[in-house]
């Protein structure tokens, strides 16, 4: 039953639509309305697990959820509503099967209590992130709301619960005041073939920020050939090493992110291959799940076609995991490696073979305005050793044609050719958008009992429903189509444009009064201060010219420009094993912000990562100022401003300066809203802000720590942490501070006394 819903539904019927504010407008100030079909997924009264389809709806902050579509049916009352309040987080669990089907699982709870949560599920990868936005839209107009100043009452109702045991609420079926109505789908029963997407200018939150990184790219790319229109390159740098060589195809696919990631996730043979089209997967046979370990992370068990191997004439097999992810820039990322299994030990016939580790990475292009057309970049790196790789180019490339990892390369010109034949998977229709006369927010309020604001949306489905190759190295560039700023080898430049990121950063600080000098040698954590960059187990702190920020201009032509030096002196970093990670470390008499020196000081950030593994760690940063904080500067809102504003624009870049290249891939380049993509909680008293980051709270952020730990002693890691500047007045961005991770050890984490 569900897996034929589904189908129904990817043909487009269940895709979300959403909308904000039209182009150059503050979103905040329109209120949105979104809906389509999804999946309540839950535990009923006496245990069982349901799967029900439903109809959701969101207009604003308000969100109600029907059996049957209103449109349709203008007598239906919703089964379940409520407000989508400022503490309401949304998180991606990944896929799930349900019921024989797979489904894309999302989760609601409240961050400040967990228990209150509730989950629902969509056809697609795709249909989920739209929901994600739709969401967070919502969430922005509660903070918002709440930023204004409204009734004490309405702030006192948002924290109330719900009570779903009851009567079935009153509610008038349509808000007035909707800036934008946008359609998310039509659902199963009007088996449409094809799904509305948003509209491609729509930036509800501001982290959609285009292609550029937000690292400056070690690697050096050389075209090596073009087979099939693709291009095949090597990473000159890595080469060297003597240890492999990274080898990667990269085409434009004419669709979205979205259905191309489908489509490579998506194990059925009939789905890899369609004989009226063409076979885009022309190595591999069969492929069987074995095992699923989380929404974000399983275990594949596949055989090579034996019309491809006939020249070795034996059967070969292979097991393989996957891990894939989606950045908050709407890029997929896939992991594959090697990997053995209790279910598939090798057997009679066939030769177990290794895999090359290998990584897809999918990211849409920007469209231009209007534009229907959708296309992405579809890249597949491959880990090849470097002895046979340098035999095969020494050869013209002529043998390398009928290798393994040629036809694995060869995928991605036949996922462009197979995607490019098949209208279904490239179609991208225009998003349907019905403006009203009234954009007032209180206008669409005054639609709802005084009541009803009082009921939270976690509560509203918690319970069952009764029912690239060479540049130049003496110029900069500014690339008017990626909107890249590219810098090579000029020094003056660097000086000249960090020099000036450090004198707009000095602005935070007040200025009236003296600085005094900060010396790190009157500070100590647990995790010691390095002597020089090949030193072990240690932390330094580098200067922000390996990262890219935000320039002056960035709201006009997303350029970007290299980081200055930090405006906020790295101290101490205490790493911490511990039982349960631990919050509010600054509070506790043996933190360096309690001593006589700390007490001194003008003012500190305490970066507080809660580590989830076995035992869990705590990796606690330690920032201070020389001056006391501009009250009226940003860092003086962000410091003294509330939690929403934080989440909103605490930002992070991680960057791996040395280690394996997959996990590099997994961590990635870019800048992460911390308080969008994991739970952050804030302390702020006396002369300190502590920042606790829990990251075990999002499944995607566990997973890639998880890698990460498995390689942390032979990686070199850097974060740099900012405030993420939104309007003209707040550019350029500046680094508020650093951190380089040297090979750290986990045996050497300490265990912290009076904690």
């Amino acid at each position: 039953m569900l897996s034929s819903v589904l189908n129904k539904m990817k043909s487009g019927g269940g895709s979300p639509e959403s909308g904000g504010s039209e182009s150059g407008s503050d979103d905040r100030s329109g209120v949105q309305e979104s809906f389509g079909w999804v999946f309540h997924l839950g535990v009923n009264s006496i245990g069982h697990e349901f799967c029900h389809l439903r109809f959701l709806f969101i207009r604003g902050k308000f969100v109600e959820m029907y059996k049957r579509d209103p449109h349709e049916d203008h007598g239906i009352k919703p089964i379940r509503r409520g407000v989508v309040g400022h503490t309401l987080m949304v998180e991606e669990l990944g896929r799930r099967k349900v019921n024989h089907g797979d489904v894309y699982v999302i989760r609601f709870y409240n961050r400040l209590d967990e228990t209150k949560k509730g989950e629902i599920a969509c056809a697609s990868a795709g249909e989920a992130r739209k929901w994600m936005e739709a969401f967070d839209h919502a969430k922005q107009q509660a903070e918002y709301e709440l930023s204004r100043g409204g009734s004490t009452r309405n702030k006192l109702n948002m924290e109330d619960e719900i009570n779903l045991e009851g009567h079935r609420p009153r509610v008038r079926r349509y808000a007035r005041g909707l800036k934008k109505l946008i359609r998310i789908g039509q659902g199963p029963e009007t088996l449409i073939r094809q799904s509305s997407g948003l509209s491609a200018n729509v930036r509800t939150d501001g982290y959609f920020e285009g292609d550029s990184e937000d690292v400056i790219d070690a690697h050096e790319w050389k075209c090596v050939c073009t087979i099939n229109g693709v291009r095949i390159l090597e990473d000159v740098v890595n080469s060297k090493n003597g240890k492999g060589v990274l080898v990667k195809a990269v085409a434009v696919v004419g669709a979205s992110a979205d259905t191309v990631f489908e489509v490579v996730l998506n194990l059925d043979r009939h789905q890899r291959y369609d004989k009226y089209l063409c076979r885009w997967d022309t190595l591999t046979g069969d492929l069987e799940l074995l095992d699923s370990l989380n929404g974000h992370y399983d275990v594949v068990y596949g055989m090579f076609d034996p019309r491809y191997l006939t020249r070795w004439h034996s059967k070969r097999d292979f097991v393989f995991s996957r891990q894939w992810f989606r950045g908050q820039d709407g890029t997929y990322t896939i992991l594959q490696f090697p990997t053995v299994h209790k279910k598939r030990p090798p057997k009679s016939g066939y030769r177990r073979i290794k895999i090359n580790p290998s990584t897809w990475e999918i990211r849409n292009f920007n469209t231009s305005h209007g534009s229907t057309a959708a296309s992405c970049l579809v890249t597949l790196t491959l880990e090849l050793h470097s002895v046979g790789w340098s035999r095969w180019k020494n050869n013209q490339c002529s043998k390398f044609e009928k290798t393994v990892p040629y036809a694995l390369l060869n995928q991605v010109s036949g996922l462009k050719a197979y995607i490019g034949a098949s209208p279904a998977l490239s179609f991208e229709s225009s998003t349907t958008v019905v403006h009203s006369k009234i954009s007032d927010i209180s206008a669409s309020n005054s639609e709802y009992d005084d009541a009803e604001v009082a009921d939270e949306f976690y509560d509203a489905i918690a319970a069952d429903s009764s029912s690239e190759d060479d540049d130049s190295d003496n110029e900069i560039e500014l690339d008017s189509k990626s909107k890249k700023v590219k810098l090579k080898n000029v020094s003056w430049a660097i000086a000249s444009l960090a020099l000036r990121r450090t004198s707009d950063s000095k602005k935070e600080l007040d200025t009236t009064v003296p600085p005094i000098i900060l010396d790190p040698s009157y500070f100590r954590g647990s995790l010691r201060l390095g002597k020089d960059e090949t030193d072990n187990n240690c932390w330094t702190s580098p200067s922000g010219t390996g990262f890219m920020i935000r320039g002056k201009t960035y709201l006009k032509d997303n350029s970007k420009v290299t980081g200055g030096d930090p405006l906020l002196k790295l101290l101490a970093v205490d790493w911490f094993k511990v039982d349960n990670s631990i919050p509010k470390v600054a509070l506790h008499p043996s933190s360096l912000v309690q001593s006589e020196a700390g007490k001194r000081l003008p003012f500190i950030i305490i970066i507080n990562l809660q580590v989830p593994a076995r035992p869990n760690y705590n990796l606690v940063l330690y920032y201070a100022a020389d001056r006391p904080v501009d009250k009226n500067s940003l860092l003086g809102k962000f410091v003294d401003g509330t939690d929403a504003f934080r989440n909103s624009r605490f930002k992070l870049i991680p960057s791996i300066v040395e280690g394996y290249w997959m996990v590099k891939r997994a961590v990635g380049t870019k800048a992460c809203l911390l308080g969008k993509a994991v739970t952050c909680r804030y302390l702020r008293q006396d002369n300190f802000l502590e920042i606790d980051v829990d990251i075990g709270s999002s499944s995607v952020a566990k997973s890639v720590i998880g890698l990460v730990l498995g390689y942390v002693t032979s990686i070199v890691v850097d974060l740099a942490i900012l405030i993420e500047g939104k309007e003209e007045a707040e550019l350029p961005e500046y680094i508020l501070g650093t951190v380089r991770l040297n090979r750290v050890r986990p045996d050497s984490a300490v265990t912290p006394r009076e904690i």
